[in-house]
Parts: structure tokens; sequence; C-alpha cells
């Protein structure tokens, strides 16, 4: 762990015990199990961001895409009586080829990902609404999927089979990015994708390969959400979820600008989120505040990263400094030319 994630995870281990002493109901073992479900949700969404932001990207239709995938795999289950088997590596393949598009749009077709995500973000919202004609999607009384919603909505002895979930996808994902070459391409992509692509690197093919990675890890996280209200208003369903994921791999040390960040990071970030929207519902504060904390998350987030970095480049400047000084030799000990005589 860098120094930025032991900072961030004594931060929420503070801000548990404040919680817990003000409000002691926040570790009964109910309500955490529910925030581990909130974590694992949450969390596996902004994994799949963080890895569109390492590029220097940014991915705003996630929470369209989350209302439009779990409108179709609910409706592919429930009333198409498609077997949850087969409609479930659909909605992934389907998730994973808008992110193809995305991609392509960005790196072939040289637009912005802030406008290629914005217009995916009104296009699949409209999309989803349209497909329910303004209702509202959900399964009859009575149906029931054992199997599938043991997968996505059940515990493993006390533990949510979200949060294992999550526990997985992080081990995989920390692995892809830390320790493969593919992840130290997409940082220097981050760092600076000019440089990459003259040093080989072919960038258009790594940043398509980051959108396809957060548009099927979307995906995955639209079937849970879909299993855990089991009731789907495409008009609100993941409305803001991508200020969530952003929220959560901004905390979690991922930069903006790109090329900075780790995994542990963005899991600690989703953890911290989901403390405080548990610290603004123990305590009585209107759930009307709720983006208001979320907004000056992210503001903190983004001034402690910016200040970060320029601590950072100071100490570079100061150790560079040093080094030369230690390189020029004393002016006053010239070597003095040997006697010939």
């Amino acid at each position: 762990m860098i120094k930025k994630d032991l900072g961030l995870l004594l931060l929420i281990v503070v801000v548990g015990i404040v919680v817990a002493i003000i409000n002691p109901r926040f570790l009964l073992p109910i309500n955490l199990a529910n925030t581990a479900n909130l974590i694992g949700l949450f969390g596996i969404l902004s994994i799949g961001q963080a890895y569109v932001i390492i590029t220097g990207g940014i991915e705003l239709s996630v929470g369209s895409l989350v209302a439009l995938l779990g409108v179709l795999f609910v409706d592919f289950v429930a009333v198409q009586d498609m077997s949850w088997m087969l409609a479930l590596p659909l909605i992934l393949a389907l998730g994973a080829a808008i992110g193809a598009i995305h991609g392509w749009l960005i790196t072939r077709l040289n637009l912005q990902p802030f406008v290629v995500t914005l217009c995916g973000l009104l296009i699949y919202r409209g999309a989803a609404r349209f497909y329910t004609a303004d209702g509202t999607a959900g399964f009859a009384f009575g149906q029931n999927f054992p199997d599938l919603e043991f997968l996505t909505a059940g515990r493993f002895y006390g533990v949510p089979n979200t949060f294992i979930a999550l526990v997985i996808i992080s081990v995989v994902m920390w692995v892809v990015l830390h320790r493969s070459v593919f992840g130290r391409y997409l940082y220097a992509i981050g760092k600076n994708e000019e440089a990459a692509r003259y040093s080989g690197i072919r960038t258009g093919r790594m940043v398509m390969s980051a959108y396809v990675i957060c548009g099927l890890l979307t995906a995955l996280s639209a079937i849970y959400f879909a299993m855990y209200t089991r009731s789907i208003s495409p008009a609100s369903h993941g409305q803001f979820y991508e200020l969530y994921a952003i929220a959560a791999a901004v905390l979690g040390g991922f930069s903006l600008r790109g090329g900075e960040g780790s995994i542990v990071g963005v899991v600690l970030g989703t953890v911290l989120l989901q403390e405080l929207q548990n610290l603004v519902n123990l305590l009585g504060i209107p759930s009307s505040l709720n983006f208001a904390v979320m907004g000056g998350v992210i503001l903190i987030g983004v001034l402690i990263d910016q200040q970060w970095n320029a601590i950072r480049a100071q100490r570079r400047l100061v150790s560079a400094a040093r080094q030369t000084e230690a390189r020029v030799p004393d002016e006053g000990t010239l070597p003095v030319a040997a006697n010939q005589d």
C-alpha cells in the first residue's frame, strides 16, 4: 500500500470510530452487512471507472447503463422466460460492446471522452425509458430464481456475495493493473499519451480495452443492482451513480489527469463513501444533503490530490538540486598540478 492508501485507511478507521461512538447501531451486524453489500455494488462500478480514468478519460454514462442493462436483464429473465445463465453472459457481452463503441469513437474518431459518454448518458437513459414505455420493470409476485438470487443478493456465512465478488474482482484487476504489461501501458498513456505512442505502445487499442473493461464491470454491476432492488424505474434507477464511481476513484488517488492511482485506493474510496452515507443515515441528517456531502467529498479529494502532487514536485526539485550540488566540485579545492622540477 502507498502512503495515500494508508492515509485513506486511517481516515476510514477514524470516521468509523467517531460514528460508532455517536451511534452504537453502526456496529450492529445487520448494519455492517448492509454497508458491505453497498460497498460491493458500488465498488465493482468504481473499479471500472478507475480503468478509464487511469488513461485520462472519463465515463459519464455508467448510471444510465446500469438502468438500461438492468431493465434488459429483468425483462429477459422475468418476462421473456430466458434462462438466467444465458441472460447473464448476454448482458455482460452487451456492456463490453458498448464500452468498445465508446473506445472506438474516442480513439478512431478523436472525439472527447466527456462528449461521447455524456451523449451515452442521455441515449441509454432514454432507451431504457422507451423500452419500458416509461413504466417499471420488475419481477412478478412470487417469481423466484433461487440460484440467481443467492449469487447476486445472497450471503455466505453472513457476508454479502456482492462484497465477496468485489474482493475477487479487486484481486484480479489489481494484478492486471499493477503486475502486467497491459497495466504499465495504461499508466504510460495516462502520463503522456503522445510519448507512449512514440515508444511503440498501441495507445488506441489500450484505451479501447480500458473502456471495454469499464463496460463489462458496469454490466455486472447492473445485474447486481437489478437483483438487489428487484424493481427498476428507468427514469431514476442508477441516477448519479457515475458520481459515486468518480468520487471513489478520486478519493482512492486516481488523478483525473490520468496516470495515477491504485485498485486498493479505489476500494478504500468506496468504503469511505458508503461509510459517510451510513453516517448521514444514522445521525438523522436529511437525505437531501446526500449529494451535498458527495460534492464536498469530491472537492476535498481533488484538493488533497492537487496539494499532494505539488508537495511531491517540490520534493523532487529539492532532491535534484542537492544531487547537482553534490556533483559540482568546490571552487576552493581545485586540483593543483604536480611540481615538475
